[in-house]
């Protein structure tokens, strides 16, 4: 007869499996849809839009949606009581969750930037360089609405409904570490899995994923879309592009900043604004870390054996090695 911990071993098994095999579709779907553009229309493939586009929509009209079929075969176990969020508790968690994330950026910038200097040359953010590129309205419907949707399904409510029985603190951590590793690149693990921690969080606490959807949306707007926006009628980025390029004429440059400085003033406030909501979520964070608390289950794995039960078994095991290895050739290459 299984003992309770070979069930739970097992569950935790079978949903890595789904995963991972989920992944391996989408790697998949993306692949020919990009391999499809290159060979039928090369010219096309040559703007960042239009590959960007090509690439993520076949991945969330077909694979994300075979992945979930794939997820759905292990049985939810568990259902979390609904609890309303009021407006000052949303907010309060979004800039804890905006302070974390913005910390922990740095603190994977920086480890990036040291790997780079041990190699020999940078580590490519391609990520970061096909947003930048992108037509500002692909970022609002993929990056902004898209992603913040189907992200907090798969990674959030199908995950989440599948672990809450073993406790609310292992719930929170499978959600964060797979959704951090989902990215698939150094330069996002360490603020995505923040954000994924918060987001899990808020969703444990109130069974209600429309609260995760609004925080993930509004960050990704931020950062993708109002922070891209801003720097472009700043005139900084194109300060930044005539650095790059080497031809740094400074008597351009300082007309540039000139002709554009009702929009560096504008980004400038901005940038005093996002510096303000660190402040303010590092300070909520203290002052309300006393509430932060998960809690345990009767089905939660006793101390000292959870890390095993819950990710030393072959689903889990592959779903984690897999982006890993993903991430280090992100690393070197």
């Amino acid at each position: 007869m299984e003992t309770t911990m070979e069930t739970t071993r097992k569950h935790f098994s079978q949903l890595g499996w789904m995963y991972f095999l989920g992944t391996l579709i989408v790697f998949g779907v993306q692949a020919a849809s990009v391999y499809g553009l290159r060979a039928l229309a090369p010219e096309l493939a040559e703007n960042t839009t239009v590959s960007f586009l090509v690439a993520m929509i076949p991945m969330y009209a077909i694979g994300i949606p075979l992945m979930v079929l794939l997820i759905r075969r292990v049985p939810a176990e568990g259902k979390i009581p609904p609890c309303k969020m009021t407006g000052k508790q949303w907010l309060v968690t979004f800039a804890i969750g905006y302070a974390g994330m913005y910390l922990a950026n740095l603190l994977g910038t920086l480890v990036t930037m040291i790997l780079g200097i041990v190699k020999g040359s940078m580590v490519s953010n391609n990520l970061l360089q096909i947003v930048t590129s992108n037509n500002i309205w692909a970022n609002i419907i993929v990056v902004g609405i898209l992603a913040p949707i189907i992200e907090e399904y798969v990674f959030r409510k199908l995950l989440i409904d599948r672990t809450i029985k073993y406790g609310e603190g292992i719930a929170v951590l499978t959600s964060a570490l797979m959704f951090a590793l989902f990215h698939g690149n150094l330069n996002q693990f360490a603020y995505a899995f923040v954000l994924g921690a918060v987001f899990a969080f808020v969703y444990v606490k109130t069974g209600d994923i429309r609260y995760s959807i609004g925080m993930h949306m509004l960050i990704n707007f931020m950062g993708s879309v109002l922070t891209l926006v801003l720097f472009k009628i700043s005139g900084l980025e194109d300060w930044v592009n005539l650095i790059s390029s080497g031809n740094v004429d400074y008597m351009t440059m300082m007309d540039g900043l000139l002709q554009n400085m009702g929009g560096l003033l504008i980004f400038d406030f901005y940038a005093l604004g996002l510096m303000a909501l660190v402040i303010i979520g590092i300070v909520m964070f203290v002052r309300y870390k006393k509430r932060i608390c998960l809690v345990p289950t009767a089905n939660s794995a006793p101390k000292g054996m959870r890390f095993c039960t819950y990710f030393l078994n072959a689903g889990m095991m592959l779903f984690i090695l897999f982006w890993l290895v993903q991430i280090v050739l992100q690393i070197v290459m």
